[in-house]
């Protein structure tokens, strides 16, 4: 260590860091190299046994010697430094030289390619990311063999100096939306970026909103079938998830198993996951509404089972439904946080043991218990755990306005929401788009999927240079089988 080079006096530092000194030929060699980093097949093989073998060889001609396809001479130390953190094995000629041989020699150390664990599917490929993004770019790169299929890295992070690739497809994807993706990651000044989802976060138009305004997804298909359409799809090292851009608010109810399915069926599963929505949000709002201001409303069909199960509880009906979503909520947490087995116990004996005791002890009524379980599960049909996450805040306001003003406070909360997702867009697209600004033209795959006789164009709003997909007069000719 006391010979190595000057400049290489802050690497030696750290204990993980070699310096070896090679005195074979007529001067010193010095190779430098982080071994936690480093492939050991690589380095004693091509390198070293390289080096061995060809004590006299200059330092041009030991770079056409050196059998590794990625190998480079760089004259700037901190690219070199920046190199060696990443794998490379630097080699430079006595000690005063201001010339690195760069050799790529990064171990490849992480799990396997495996079935994806958040969207797991019943029909369709069982691939999913993993934490190598050159594995994940290999994934996308078999699903579309395109020669315009195009990937641009970028560098972000003071400390955590992360690889990030934004693939897209060139002649299908918006110059303009690319543009402004790939300012918004190059002007991010954050550290240490540890996963896509804290990009995510940073590159959104609206930091403020708790509405997600870009997807991540764990699956190449469904990122072969984005960038098909027209969208941006951005990937880190060492981060399974993958996501894209633009988006409106109609994808986060899609999910990619709907296109392996008969587009009827596929089209009722998507319409029941939007209704369940609906109700996820609205159900306890209306139960405080109803119960507190609205009585006279109620069916005497149900009226007499809601006053006997209300005629014990000693709370208002909002601190009743606050308690129950509560416990919910705690369940849910405890079960996402615990490990797999003990998760599964928690939510399904909690759940019942809690909800019996609630309802024994005069907590809460037996109608509200099936009202707030119904919502919790109608919150689980969403795809997009983010947008459910959104859902499940979301409730709670509307609780608060059906308290205070009936059903007055649950129009009044819609229109503020409705309000607030007008002016929402992601990379500058309307987050409700198509059903505003209306677009007739794009309506189809947004409540229903329709038969891929109907995807002969790309959406408009995408705006893609090339929008039509295939000649659908030609494709007439032959009927799908969906038809």
């Amino acid at each position: 260590m006391n010979a190595a080079p000057r400049l290489w006096k802050e690497l030696c530092e750290s204990a993980d860091f070699v310096c070896y000194e090679n005195r074979l030929g007529a001067f010193p060699i010095f190779v430098g190299y982080i071994k936690t980093l480093t492939e050991t097949d690589v380095l004693e093989r091509s390198i070293l046994g390289c080096l061995s073998d060809n004590p006299n060889a200059s330092f041009e001609e030991l770079f056409q010697l050196i059998p590794v396809a990625e190998k480079e001479i760089c004259e700037d130390w901190k690219r070199t430094q920046d190199k060696v953190y990443r794998g490379y094995v630097a080699i430079q000629y006595g000690q005063d030289s201001q010339q690195w041989l760069l050799i790529n020699a990064a171990a490849t150390k992480g799990r396997s390619v495996a079935i994806p664990e958040v969207e797991f599917t019943v029909e369709g490929p069982k691939e999913g990311f993993v934490e190598s993004l050159d594995t994940n770019l290999n994934l996308i790169r078999q699903r579309v063999p395109y020669p315009d299929l195009r990937i641009k890295e970028l560098t972000v992070g003071s400390i955590s100096k992360s690889r990030i690739a934004v693939v897209y497809i060139k002649g299908i994807t918006n110059e303009q939306y690319l543009n402004t993706c790939i300012q918004r990651i190059e002007d991010v000044r954050f550290d240490q970026i540890t996963d896509s989802t804290l990009l995510q976060q940073m590159i959104e138009d609206n930091s403020n909103s708790i509405f997600p305004q870009t997807i991540g997804t764990e699956r190449p298909d469904y990122v072969a079938w984005a960038v098909s359409s027209g969208q941006i799809c951005i990937l880190k090292d060492g981060s399974p998830t993958a996501v894209f851009v633009p988006v409106n608010l109609w994808l986060f109810f899609i999910t990619y198993e709907d296109y392996y399915l008969p587009w009827i069926i596929a089209s009722v599963l998507r319409m029941i996951r939007m209704c369940s929505v609906l109700f996820s949000v609205y159900a306890s709002p209306l139960y405080v509404a109803v119960i507190t201001y609205h009585g006279q409303g109620i069916s005497n069909v149900f009226l007499p089972t809601i006053v006997s199960s209300r005629i014990n509880v000693p709370f208002p009906p909002v601190v009743e439904v606050l308690i129950m979503e509560l416990v919910i909520e705690l369940l849910r947490e405890a079960g996402a946080r615990l490990p797999t087995k003990i998760g599964q116990t928690i939510g399904i004996v909690g759940g019942i043991v809690l909800g019996t005791a609630a309802v024994e002890a005069a907590l809460t009524s037996n109608f509200l218990l099936i009202i707030v379980a119904l919502s919790a599960l109608a919150s689980f049909t969403t795809p997009v755990f983010r947008m459910s996450a959104t859902i499940r805040v979301l409730r709670f306001p509307f609780i608060f306005a059906a308290q205070i003003w009936g059903l007055l406070g649950i129009v009044i909360c819609t229109l503020a929401l409705v309000a607030h997702l007008l002016r929402l867009t992601s990379l500058g697209m309307p987050y409700l788009v198509p059903v505003y600004p209306f677009r007739k033209s794009d309506l189809y795959d947004t409540v229903i999927r329709p038969p891929y006789s109907k995807f002969h164009h790309r959406f408009s709003f995408f705006r893609s240079p090339s929008p039509v997909r295939f000649d659908r007069k030609k494709a007439a000719a032959k009927k799908d089988i969906d038809e």
